[in-house]
């Protein structure tokens, strides 16, 4: 089960409580995956100097270290994943700000290493689809989730019976960050950067753009099953999606 994360690299784990790390670094190598530690902003700093890592698991709360900070500069120069680790529920404007900042999930502690390391197989396994779907002719191609099947080439939606579904411009960029993005909690700022919506300054105009999405997609949009509602966060698509 551990090839596929072999394949792609290790992941360094970064959390100034010593507990934490030991017990994640044990678990992970019982499983046979390639994983180091940090403490702080310099460790780490160290182990990208010798590989750029698979995955980076990074604690919120490094002691003299802000966690955020941390985020943004690795976001200034890299683009691997990241799921941050949060030691409190009361810390959900953190989460929210993680994610703005290219998160790529969170884990609220404490968690289960089970949990965790589905999460990290989830991701990896996204980041993979998307290397080999962007090493295609990015206007060839598409998604198919639950029957249904979006083809980027026209712009075409279609329904599990294969007839067509109407989007509009918003609609069609909408749906198709959330393909790029499944199972992923999003927030209404990468959404409407995705999108591009600017003409409205309120980015609740995601969230009409969102209920004009459900109303197609669902099967009844006032309990959606589809795009459900990440509180206090965005939405998030919950099918699982495959790139063609």
């Amino acid at each position: 089960m551990s090839d596929e994360l072999n394949k792609l690299g290790h992941i360094i784990v970064v959390d100034d409580d010593e507990a934490i790390r030991h017990m994640v670094i044990g678990y992970f190598e019982e499983q046979g995956i390639p994983v180091s530690a940090a403490s702080n902003r310099n460790e780490l700093n160290r182990h990208f100097a010798k590989a750029p890592p698979s995955l980076v698991l990074l604690d919120l709360r490094l002691g003299d270290d802000d966690g955020l900070d941390l985020l943004r500069e690795l976001r200034s120069h890299s683009d691997v994943p990241v799921i941050i680790m949060t030691g409190h529920r009361i810390d959900e404007i953190d989460r929210v700000v993680g994610l703005e900042l290219g998160a790529d999930d969170y884990l609220v502690k404490p968690f289960g290493l089970r949990e965790l390391l589905a999460r990290v197989r989830a991701i990896l396994r996204r980041q993979e689809l998307g290397r080999v779907a962007r090493s295609r002719d990015p206007d060839r191609g598409g998604y198919r989730f639950n029957g249904w099947r979006l083809e980027r080439r026209d712009r075409r939606l279609l329904d599990p019976q294969r007839q067509p579904v109407t989007l509009s411009k918003g609609e069609y960029a909408l749906l198709l960050a959330f393909l790029e993005a499944p199972q992923r909690p999003l927030t209404r700022e990468h959404l409407l950067q995705a999108t591009r919506v600017h003409d409205d300054i309120f980015d609740r105009s995601i969230d009409v753009q969102v209920l004009r999405l459900r109303r197609k997609l669902e099967t009844d949009p006032r309990a959606p099953r589809v795009i459900q509602t990440a509180r206090g966060i965005g939405y998030m698509f919950t099918l699982a999606v495959e790139p063609f």
